[in-house]
């Protein structure tokens, strides 16, 4: 197949395409603008593969998607502003490129006549959930924060492509990912890399708040699935059927470091911050025969490793947050993957 990856340089599109690279036939044109959270370094050992290659660009420029665009047969779009503190400080990039970027990659894919397309969303389009329930591929619509808004304007221009167009689109809601090449200032990385400098790791409230976690394999695996045998116009949950209250990760990383309750840092709660997530899949596991298959602490071992055997990798990235001064690297971490 040929596969256009637009943010294949962030952190689950690095991991999809060093899956497909690996593992299938594909070649693969991965257009992205290395903003702050795009690395090219995490697809460096494909550089010279003949099967893949890198254009810089965003996906707000109809000139470089048409021009990425050439030849595909299929497009997976991960590309997104995917921070919500930092959509909360600032929400004009996320709707330029969430919404408005968007559009322009589904304009571009309609007029190409690609078979596939398929849109990254996110768990948090849904809003928020209380103790008890689970979000289905029915649930109503709710964001409750600028880059939660955004992502779901992405959703129904998917989803209206297909109805109006014809455009063959699917949507794919995963909870939180985690894993290797995930950008520093997401919870686990900030948890591992603060630690290994010698810092406290920051938690939001009381850290009651609840997430379900995918390991981004798992979560590659099953955006590949729905890539192959999803069906047009339908939006597929992914999740990882692994809730933790966020101090209870915390505990967990703590502890594989060595540390203990002195570790951690409890700060004030920032606005919105949704209470509950978790994903009901029983959609993709009866149609497309998907689950996942990392157990949480295994996955969770694994990413420590690779964060404490890495950090030629993610001390620069720390060091740049630090230089532009923006604070999210050190201050409370966002549980999003």
């Amino acid at each position: 197949m040929r596969l256009l990856v637009t943010g294949g340089c962030g952190f689950i599109g690095s991991n999809f395409i060093r899956i497909r690279l690996g593992t299938t036939d594909d070649t693969v044109v991965n257009l992205d603008a290395l903003t702050y959270a795009g690395n090219r370094a995490n697809l460096q050992e494909f550089e010279s593969d003949p099967r893949y290659r890198f254009i810089h660009g965003r996906i707000e420029d109809p000139a470089a998607v048409t021009a990425a665009m050439a030849g595909a047969e299929a497009v997976v779009h991960f590309a997104a502003e995917s921070h919500v503190d930092r959509s909360i400080d600032d929400a004009a990039p996320f709707i330029s490129t969430n919404v408005l970027g968007t559009q322009v990659v589904l304009d571009a894919a309609r007029k190409a006549g690609v078979r596939r397309f398929v849109h990254i969303s996110t768990d948090e389009v849904y809003g928020a959930l209380g103790r008890e329930g689970v979000f289905t591929e029915e649930t109503p619509l709710r964001p409750r924060s600028p880059y939660a808004a955004s992502k779901a304007a992405g959703d129904l221009l998917a989803q209206a492509y297909w109805e109006t167009h014809h455009l063959p689109a699917m949507v794919v809601r995963p909870s939180n990912n985690y894993g290797p090449f995930q950008f520093p200032e997401k919870l686990i990385p900030v948890m591992v890399t603060n630690l290994v400098e010698g810092r406290k790791v920051p938690v939001y409230g009381r850290g009651e708040n609840v997430r379900d976690w995918l390991f981004v394999e798992d979560c590659c695996r099953g955006v590949a699935t729905v890539l192959e045998r999803g069906q047009p116009g339908q939006a597929y949950n992914i999740g990882g059927e692994s809730e933790r209250h966020n101090i209870d990760v915390v505990r967990l990383v703590v502890g594989q470091m060595g540390r203990g309750e002195e570790a951690i840092e409890y700060v004030p709660d920032r606005p919105g911050h949704d209470f509950r997530y978790a994903l009901d899949n029983a959609k993709i596991r009866r149609e497309l025969d998907w689950r996942p298959e990392t157990e949480f602490e295994d996955g969770l071992s694994r990413t420590v490793d690779w964060y404490r055997r890495n950090t030629d990798w993610w001390r620069p990235l720390k060091e740049r947050l630090s230089r532009e001064s923006r604070g999210f690297w050190t201050g409370p971490a966002s549980p999003r993957g």
